[in-house]
C-alpha cells in the first residue's frame, strides 16, 4: 500500500511545485550565483511589531472615543511610519546578491569557517543576520563584501554548507523580512587530529641519521670554487697554499625519510588510521622532514611543502568511507 501511494504523491509534490515553486525550490542547493528578489523575500511581523500594534490600536480607539484629534493624528502617523517600514525592511534584502562561497581548510572537530562573498548593488545593507545551525552572524554590508560565518566540522570528507537563513529587522524591529540561500558549494574537511601521536616513523631499519653534505655545522672537506659558492665559505689560506680558490664543504645530521604507510597501522580501524597519519603529516612538516605517504589506492611523495601537504590531507579525508 505505501509503495503504491509513493507515485501519487510525487506526481502531487510536481504539481505543486509547478504551480508554487518556492514550497520546494528551497530545499534543493542552487547554483551561486544566487540573487534575492520580491519572489522570494518573506516578511512578517516581530513580537515588538505585535505589541506596538496593540498599542497603536489602543491609542486610535481611545482617541475616536474621547474625540481627540491630536492623539488620533499622532496614531495616524505612527502606523503611517510603521507601514513604511515595510518596505524599508524589504529593501534590506532585495536585489543582494550571494556571488561566492570559500572555506577555510579544518580538520574534523575544528571550527569550520564559511566565507561568503556578497555583491550589494546600487545600495548599502544594514542589520543583517546570517544563521546556519542555530547560530546568528549579524552584518552590515556598505560595499561589496565578505561575511565570514562558523561552524562545526563534525567528520571529514564533503561537507555541504547547507541552507542559510538571512534575516533583518530593520529599520525600526517592527518587521522582519527573511529569505533562505542553499548554495551549492560543499567544503573539504580533514581528519581529525589525533591527540598525542607517537614518534614519526622512518623508512629503513638502519640509524636514525645519515651524514650528507650539505651546509650544516661541522667542516667536512675542502673542494675546488664553483660560482655561486659564497664567499665565507672559501678556505682563504688554504687557497694561498695551492694558488686555486677551495670552499669549505660542511656535513650535517640529516633526518632520513618519513614514511607514512596506512598498512603498517594494523591495530587500528580506519578512522583511527587516518586520524593518526594526518597527524603525522602534520608533524613531518613542522620539522621540515621530506615524508611519503602510501594508501591502498594512493600514493604521495616523498615532498615538502604546502602543496605536498595539502595532497596528502586531501587524500585522508576522501579515503573511502567518509562523509559523501
Amino acid at each position: 500500500m505505501p509503495h503504491a501511494a509513493a507515485p501519487r504523491r510525487q506526481r502531487l509534490l510536481q504539481r505543486i511545485e509547478a504551480r508554487l515553486p518556492a514550497l520546494t525550490r528551497l530545499k534543493r542547493s542552487e547554483t551561486l550565483p544566487v540573487r534575492l528578489d520580491r519572489h522570494r523575500i518573506y516578511v512578517l511581523p516581530t513580537r515588538f511589531g505585535l505589541l506596538f500594534a496593540a498599542v497603536l490600536l489602543t491609542m486610535a480607539v481611545g482617541a475616536l472615543n474621547y474625540n481627540n484629534n491630536p492623539a488620533l493624528l499622532l496614531a495616524c502617523l505612527l502606523g503611517a511610519a510603521a507601514f513604511q517600514s515595510v518596505f524599508g525592511a524589504h529593501r534590506a534584502l532585495d536585489r543582494l546578491t550571494l556571488a561566492a562561497v570559500r572555506a577555510e581548510p579544518c580538520h574534523a572537530g575544528d571550527t569550520l569557517h564559511l566565507l561568503l562573498d556578497f555583491h550589494v548593488g546600487e545600495r548599502p545593507r544594514h542589520a543583517l543576520c546570517l544563521r546556519r545551525d542555530g547560530i546568528d552572524t549579524a552584518f552590515d554590508l556598505a560595499a561589496d563584501g565578505t561575511v565570514r560565518i562558523d561552524g562545526t566540522a563534525s567528520r571529514r570528507g564533503w561537507q555541504a554548507c547547507g541552507r542559510l537563513r538571512l534575516s533583518s529587522e530593520y529599520p525600526f524591529g517592527l518587521f522582519e523580512v527573511w529569505s533562505w540561500l542553499h548554495p551549492d558549494f560543499r567544503a573539504l574537511v580533514y581528519p581529525r587530529l589525533e591527540a598525542n601521536p607517537p614518534a614519526l616513523p622512518y623508512a629503513g631499519d638502519t640509524d636514525a641519521t645519515s651524514r650528507t653534505r650539505t651546509g650544516g655545522d661541522e667542516a667536512a672537506t675542502l673542494r675546488d670554487y664553483r660560482a655561486g659558492d659564497p664567499l665565507r665559505h672559501i678556505a682563504w689560506k688554504a687557497s694561498a697554499r695551492h694558488a686555486a680558490l677551495l670552499v669549505r664543504e660542511f656535513e650535517q645530521q640529516q633526518g632520513r625519510q618519513v614514511a607514512l604507510d596506512f598498512t603498517a597501522l594494523r591495530a587500528l580501524d580506519t578512522e583511527a588510521r587516518l586520524s593518526r597519519l594526518a597527524s603525522w603529516v602534520c608533524l613531518a612538516e613542522s620539522a621540515r622532514l621530506p615524508y611519503v605517504l602510501v594508501l591502498p589506492n594512493a600514493h604521495l611523495g616523498p615532498g615538502l611543502g604546502t602543496e605536498h601537504r595539502h595532497a596528502c590531507l586531501r587524500a585522508l579525508a576522501l579515503f573511502p568511507g567518509g562523509a559523501a
